[in-house]
């Protein structure tokens, strides 16, 4: 009798043992799945303040080595705004001359920067400034830019509002855009 009780017990575990497991792991499971969520976002959120002050001071390089005056392309409403930005260019903002050795400047940035927010890369042209968490202005660009005087704002996940980066738990931050 005595054997026949130990290999029950050996066989396994009960249904019941199981259940309680399985609950286990699942409280467990909604307690670390939004953690990892908000940790991606945080992400997101740290990698666009880096890119966002590697735009501004490279742009402030650029100024600099071309007379104060911002890339032309960048200031303008188009298709290839960073232009003059990832390529070497000369005084003159171009990139070719008959003299190479004329073409020492730059480049600034090795492709046009997304938005890690939104994905855009286009820039948005306003000749005032802008208030962090409020409108941007547009409604399709990734950055912002001041024509008047260089300044960039990054868009939040709705490109419509500018990413506010004094407060990065704003909740218009990571707001989808609405209609």
């Amino acid at each position: 009798m005595q054997s026949l009780r130990t290999r029950r017990s050996s066989k396994g575990f009960t249904l019941v043992e199981i259940l309680i497991v399985v609950i286990i792991l699942g409280i467990l499971a909604a307690i670390v799945i939004p953690q990892f969520t908000n940790a991606s976002q945080d992400a997101r959120k740290s990698s666009l303040t880096s890119q966002l002050q590697t735009i501004r001071s490279q742009t402030e390089l650029y100024k600099l080595q071309h007379l104060d005056e911002l890339p032309p392309s960048l200031i303008v409403d188009g298709t290839d705004q960073w232009a003059e930005m990832v390529k070497k260019t000369n005084e003159a903002h171009l990139d070719t001359a008959t003299d190479m050795t004329t073409v020492r400047f730059g480049p600034y940035l090795q492709a046009a920067p997304a938005n890690p927010l939104n994905g855009l890369t286009k820039v948005g042209l306003v000749s005032t400034d802008v208030t962090l968490g409020g409108a941007s202005g547009a409604t399709d660009c990734g950055w912002v830019l001041n024509t008047d005087n260089g300044k960039v704002w990054a868009t939040a996940k709705n490109p419509a509002v500018v990413y506010n980066e004094a407060n990065s738990a704003d909740p218009a931050n990571t707001a989808e855009a609405s209609g």
